[in-house]
């Protein structure tokens, strides 16, 4: 299919590096992991320990506001950070001091949720880190596109996401050996987070350009939340259906522990056990998924296939979650699902990327799409809730739930149809 002549214009604007530097995918899966392992780790497993430490039995309420409240900060510290670090102008570049900063920072509000002893503490500590891990997730994003040359953008987006995953793992075994002593488990991550941003900051080419963007106004920061969807209705395509995947993982893994305690009955050390090797099995299939998927959509210049097949896919794996009633069934499903999410993640990001508005300003774009990551979060935990509750009083209707985030996949894969500026 032809590509307008503006189209075509502004994809070259926003075509990244002609060449990535050297040992850059090794790096860029060591950055991605590290701010991914620090703040990742406490929505799996960590925060669902402290909200059962603080609140017993009411952990489901607790949750439910916590990431609720936190992902608001993730939503708003994301757009705004990105389109600051498009004016920052320093010796050091225009993203590395938002890496490093931020990386520093995040490790006291980790450390401030490690100390929490009630549910008010809990959520100003996670609402902070939120705020201040969107902030560096923004220019790492803006860094990754400037850096990522098109012919290698879907096996960049593979190493990027497949990182992301890793770090789940490793959080979720951390837990196991870590359960009895939460401080260590909410505070190591993050010096490790920090360890490694460095690492990609020495690496990652980071130059700021001749030109400046106009100084950063009540204007600009609106603007910061907004791209036109008339004007560039393949970027808002993209943008609602990555919401509605990400509506429905968070739907699930917001409560996955409290699933396997709640619905199929299992004690908490149990539960801890079965989450870490249903996670490990998630990640194998999420390796098979990604191992291939990025580097067969740049070779068939193919995006939409891949990113629509496995968002129905990732809907079948909640359908059998929906329905097992023993460890066996979550071990089939984590299987799926990480199949499924590994070809998504695998190829999604290079989708974006392919279809960002304004090569000028790929920070605030960055941060724009990166809504759809936020904003769901939020979301996530008020519609399971909402949907657990139904004849339920206890809050332990599953099944209803998870057909629900069935639903959203559905809607996420029809989505992606009619982008045109792709294939």
């Amino acid at each position: 299919m032809a590509v307008p002549a503006e189209a075509q214009a502004t994809r070259s604007e926003s075509s990244g590096a002609q060449k990535a530097p050297r040992f850059f995918l090794p790096v860029l899966f060591l950055g991605s992991f590290g701010i991914h392992v620090a703040l990742m780790s406490p929505v799996y497993v960590s925060l669902q320990l402290k909200a059962q430490e603080i609140a017993g039995a009411d952990a489901v309420d607790v949750i439910g506001s916590v990431l609720s409240v936190g992902a608001l900060g993730a939503l708003f510290a994301n757009p705004i950070a990105g389109a600051l670090s498009d004016r920052t102008r320093t010796r050091w570049g225009r993203r590395r001091p938002w890496l490093y900063g931020g990386s520093v920072l995040l490790i006291l509000a980790l450390w401030w949720i490690s100390a929490a002893t009630s549910k008010n503490e809990l959520i100003a500590g996670w609402l902070a880190a939120q705020i201040i891990a969107n902030a560096t997730l923004a220019p790492f994003m803006a860094s990754f596109a400037e850096n990522v040359p098109r012919a290698l953008r879907g096996r960049a987006s593979s190493v990027l996401w497949l990182s992301n995953n890793v770090s789940v793992l490793a959080g979720t075994y951390l837990s196991v050996y870590l359960v009895a002593n939460l401080p260590l488990l909410f505070i190591g991550p993050g010096f490790l987070g920090l360890v490694l941003m460095v690492v990609y900051g020495r690496v990652a080419r980071d130059e700021v350009p001749e030109s400046r963007l106009p100084k950063f106004t009540l204007k600009a920061l609106a603007g910061a939340f907004w791209v036109n969807p008339i004007k560039h209705s393949d970027f808002a395509l993209v943008w609602f259906s990555r919401l509605f995947i990400v509506l429905a993982n968070f739907m699930f893994v917001t409560f996955r522990l409290l699933y396997m305690q709640d619905h199929l009955g299992m004690s908490k050390n149990k539960a801890i056990s079965a989450v870490a090797f249903g996670v490990l099995l998630y990640t194998i299939a999420l390796l098979v998924g990604t191992a291939f998927s990025g580097w067969f959509s740049d070779r068939l210049q193919q995006r939409k296939l891949f990113v629509g097949g496995s968002t129905l896919l990732f809907g079948v794996g909640m359908v059998v979650l929906a329905h097992a009633d023993s460890v066996n069934g979550f071990y089939a499903a984590e299987a799926v699902m990480g199949l499924a999410y590994g070809v998504y993640l695998a190829v999604d990001q290079a989708l974006v990327v392919d279809v960002l508005p304004d090569g000028k300003q790929s920070g605030k774009d960055l941060g724009v799409i990166n809504i759809a990551m936020a904003l769901p979060q939020s979301l996530a935990p008020v519609a399971a809730l909402a949907l657990l509750k139904v004849g339920s009083p206890d809050a332990h209707n599953y099944p209803l739930m998870l057909w629900g985030a069935a639903l959203s996949c559905l809607v996420g894969a029809l989505l992606v149809l009619p982008i045109k500026q792709v294939r």
